[in-house]
C-alpha cells in the first residue's frame, strides 16, 4: 500500500515512477513504441495497457500518458516528431510558432525527416530533407525542431512574402535573429524557390520596422503598399514638445507630419478612448502633425476611400 499521506499516480497501469512513465512525462505525456521498448516493455505490454484505456493511441506506434483531446499543443507536436522516426523535428509553421515567430492555427503540423524516404500519417504534413544537418536542428521546450534560421528559411516555402517578413521582424524584436545563420541557409540551399523569397526581403525589406500589433493594422499597411505610398514608421513614440508625455502612433510619417491611427474596437471603443483620443488629437495638431483615424470597416469595406486620401493628405 502507499505510505499514508502520499498522493500516487497510476498511468497505464505503472507507478509514477516508472521509467515509461517518467519518460512521458518529460516529453508533454507521450511516447514512442520504440523508446518503450528500449526501456523493457514489450509490444503487448503497451497495447494491452491501451485496449483498457491506460495509454491511448495518438499516431501509428505513439501512445500518450492522457486521452489524445487532453493533450496540450506541445504534446501533439512532440506525438507527431515521434510518429515520424529517428531524426525528425518540428519545421515551417509549426516550428515557428514554437519558436514564437509566429502564430498557427493548424489542425495539421509540420515536420521534417532528414531523407527522401518517409512514411507519412493522418494529421502531420511530412516534408523531406536530404540536406537537414545537426546544425539545423535545436530543441525548444523539450522538443527537436528547426533552428530559427533554418524555420524562417522552411517558412519561406510555405506562406506568403508579408508573412515572412513579419516572421523576421518578430525574431529581430526577440533578439534570435542571425543573419549570417540565414545567409548560410542561402548558400547550402541557393535553387530552393524560398531562397528567392528570402533574398528578396534581405534586399527590400528593413528588418524590424514592420512589426504590426493587430489585424486592423496589418490590414492598413498592406492598403499603404498596395497604392504606392512611401513606407510608413510603425507603432512610433513621439515627443510633441508640450511638456505632456510623448504619444504612441500607429502609423508615422515624419517627413509629412501625417500620424495614421487604425481605431480598433477593442481599445478605441471605450469610454476612456473616447475622453482620450481628441484630446491627444489636439497635442498632436498644435506641435504641427496632421492626425487621420480610420477604422476597421473603412480599411476592409471601403479602402477606395483611403486610397484616395492618404497620397493627397502626404502630398499636402
Amino acid at each position: 500500500m502507499p505510505e499514508a499521506g502520499h498522493e500516487t499516480h497510476e498511468y497505464g497501469g505503472f507507478g509514477s515512477q516508472a521509467p515509461l512513465v517518467r519518460l512521458a512525462e518529460g516529453q508533454h505525456a507521450v511516447f514512442a513504441l520504440s523508446q518503450a521498448r528500449g526501456l523493457g516493455y514489450t509490444a503487448r505490454t503497451i497495447q494491452s495497457r491501451t485496449e483498457i484505456a491506460r495509454f491511448h493511441r495518438v499516431y501509428r506506434r505513439v501512445y500518450s500518458l492522457v486521452p489524445k483531446r487532453l493533450l496540450s499543443r506541445e504534446g501533439r507536436w512532440m506525438a507527431a516528431v515521434l510518429a515520424c522516426g529517428e531524426g525528425a523535428v518540428l519545421s515551417h509553421r509549426s516550428a515557428a510558432a514554437v519558436h514564437g515567430l509566429r502564430p498557427t492555427d493548424r489542425q495539421n503540423i509540420d515536420v521534417t525527416i532528414p531523407r527522401r524516404s518517409g512514411r507519412g500519417q493522418r494529421g502531420i504534413d511530412l516534408h523531406r530533407s536530404t540536406v537537414l544537418t545537426g546544425a539545423d536542428v535545436t530543441i525548444v521546450n523539450a522538443i527537436p525542431c528547426t533552428t530559427v534560421a533554418r524555420t524562417l528559411f522552411d517558412l519561406a516555402g510555405v506562406v506568403n512574402r508579408r508573412a515572412v517578413e513579419r516572421a523576421f521582424d518578430q525574431g529581430d524584436a526577440m533578439e534570435v535573429l542571425n543573419l549570417r545563420e540565414i545567409e548560410a541557409q542561402l548558400e547550402r540551399n541557393p535553387s530552393r524557390p524560398a531562397a528567392r523569397v528570402i533574398r528578396a526581403i534581405l534586399e527590400e525589406h528593413y528588418i524590424g520596422s514592420t512589426i504590426t500589433e493587430s489585424p486592423l493594422e496589418e490590414a492598413f499597411l498592406a492598403l499603404c503598399r498596395r497604392i504606392g505610398v512611401p513606407q510608413p514608421e510603425l507603432n512610433k513614440w513621439i515627443d510633441l514638445g508640450d511638456g505632456e508625455p510623448p504619444i504612441k502612433a500607429d502609423f508615422v510619417w515624419r517627413r509629412a507630419r501625417v500620424i495614421v491611427e487604425t481605431d480598433g474596437d477593442g481599445f478605441h471603443g471605450t469610454r476612456q478612448a473616447r475622453q482620450r483620443d481628441p484630446r491627444r488629437d489636439q497635442r498632436a495638431m498644435l506641435a504641427g502633425w496632421r492626425p487621420v483615424r480610420t477604422t476597421w470597416a473603412q480599411v476592409n469595406y471601403r479602402p477606395r476611400e483611403l486610397e484616395s486620401a492618404l497620397p493627397r493628405l502626404l502630398r499636402a
